[in-house]
Formats: structure tokens, C-alpha cells, sequence
């Protein structure tokens, strides 16, 4: 059946591109103190994707998550980050949070001196929106064994993914990880992996920042890297893997 011209033209304006980006970072600028981190980042996110945010040692990547985030530091001082429909750079950390963006910092944030399941239940209290303690032991079993445990004594792998579990406790729609495979066994880097690909077939959009590009590459849909402190490429994950160039220029490796 033949199409008209107008009927392709409907099709064509009818695509998915032509919607607003799920999560959107548009021309932001941040600051520590005089130090100019975060210097005209633009990028967006569709929904459901995981994305490797990658650059060399100094690039911006942590300072670029910890902006998305709404942290104390760097400093915004211009530029505009949106999620779904909703202004994020005018809000604080603590409302930040509350649209659904939760940051997972390379040190996990675990809370000393109680257990698994406390952990859990404080993360809930602070934003009861999210995930109930049954759910979360479906997803990690592993955490379900160790819930009478303190959670500061369990292994750096166990202790990611309750960093992990504690986002999902609360509204989660964007996950930013920071170095999540830093000083984990191979094995564990696996479990992690495991865990991000359950998280993104619950709709959960990640961004996730690591120094070891060929692991986040693999898992990553698309992938953004950062040179001091400025986009230097925007494409899909595959194209960084298949461009030695690329990789040789930006990461080193």
C-alpha cells in the first residue's frame, strides 16, 4: 500500500527523537570555589538507558554526578538539568532527591554501627516512596542473608549493593554510581553488573561513572566523555569500543 506525502511527513514528526529527553543537562557551569570543574556540559539521557559518563583522572566525571545530584559542591552558576519533565538546578539536594535522582558516591554512604535491614528501613523513612523490604530481598538475595548484619563488616561487594538497595528504598527514576567496581574482585564486578541490568528492566534510567571504561562500556548503552570539564564525544557505547583512536585519545586505554 503506497504512502502519501502527507501521511510520511506525519510519520516522520510522530517520532520518539521528537519528544523532550528524559534527564537533560543544557550548557551547565559549576565551580569548587575558583576552580572552574564543570564548564558548559550539554547532554541528554533517554529514559531506561545506562550511560558511561568516562574521562581521564580530572576530567569532571564525579564533579558532573555530584551537580546532577544538587550537592553543596561544585557550585552551579548557570545552565539549566531537567528529569522528566521537571527543573532540577533550582532545587537543593534534599528536593533533588525527591524528583527521583539518587546518588551513590564511591565511598557507599553505608551507615556504621547498624545492621542491613536498619540501613534499609532509614533509607525508607527519609523517602517512602520507594521500594518495600520484601521487594528489595527479591532482587538481592544476597542482602536478605546478611540483613542481621552489621552492614560496615560485610565485603566491599555486599556493601555495593546495598548502596544500591538504599537508592531503590526510596523514589528512584535516575541512578548516579560513582566508581561502583572500585577495589572489587572480578566476580563481584559481575554481581554489580547483574544488579544494574535487573535495575534497568524496572525503567530505572543509570549514569554511571568508572575508571574501568571497558566494563561500563560493555554494559552501557550510550556512552559520554568528558575533557576537562567539556563534552568530547556523545554516541553509543559501541562506538567507543569499536574506535581504539577515540579510547587512545580520551581514556588511555
Amino acid at each position: 500500500m503506497s504512502v502519501t506525502t502527507a501521511e510520511a511527513a506525519a510519520r516522520e514528526s510522530a517520532k520518539p527523537q521528537d519528544a523532550p529527553a528524559y534527564f537533560e543537562c543544557r550548557d551547565v557551569h559549576a565551580y569548587y570555589g575558583e576552580s572552574y570543574i564543570v564548564q558548559g556540559v550539554s547532554f541528554e539521557v533517554k529514559e531506561n538507558e545506562i550511560v558511561a559518563l568516562l574521562g581521564r583522572n580530572g576530567a569532571g566525571k564525579t564533579s558532573t554526578l555530584r551537580t546532577i545530584a544538587r550537592a553543596s559542591e561544585p557550585h552551579v552558576t548557570s545552565g539549566e538539568i531537567w528529569l522528566d519533565g521537571q527543573a532540577i538546578h533550582t532545587r537543593k539536594a534534599h528536593e533533588a532527591a525527591r524528583t527521583g535522582i539518587q546518588l551513590v558516591p564511591e565511598d557507599r554512604r553505608i551507615i556504621p554501627g547498624v545492621t542491613v535491614e536498619e540501613n534499609l528501613i532509614l533509607a525508607q523513612v527519609s523517602e517512602p516512596k520507594g521500594w518495600s523490604l520484601e521487594r528489595i530481598y527479591e532482587a538481592f538475595p544476597r542482602l536478605a542473608e546478611r540483613r542481621r548484619q552489621e552492614a560496615s563488616t560485610m565485603s566491599g561487594g555486599e556493601q555495593q549493593m546495598l548502596a544500591v538497595a538504599r537508592a531503590l528504598a526510596r523514589d528512584l527514576k535516575l541512578l548516579l554510581l560513582d566508581e561502583p567496581y572500585e577495589g572489587l574482585a572480578p566476580q563481584i564486578v559481575r554481581e554489580i553488573e547483574r544488579i544494574m541490568m535487573e535495575v534497568k528492566k524496572l525503567g530505572i534510567t543509570t549514569i554511571i561513572v568508572e575508571q574501568n571504561a571497558i566494563a561500563a562500556l560493555e554494559l552501557a548503552d550510550s556512552a559520554i566523555i568528558l575533557d576537562m570539564g567539556q563534552v568530547a564525544f556523545r554516541g553509543s557505547a559501541k562506538d567507543v569500543l569499536d574506535n581504539p583512536q577515540l579510547r587512545q585519545e580520551y581514556l588511555a586505554i
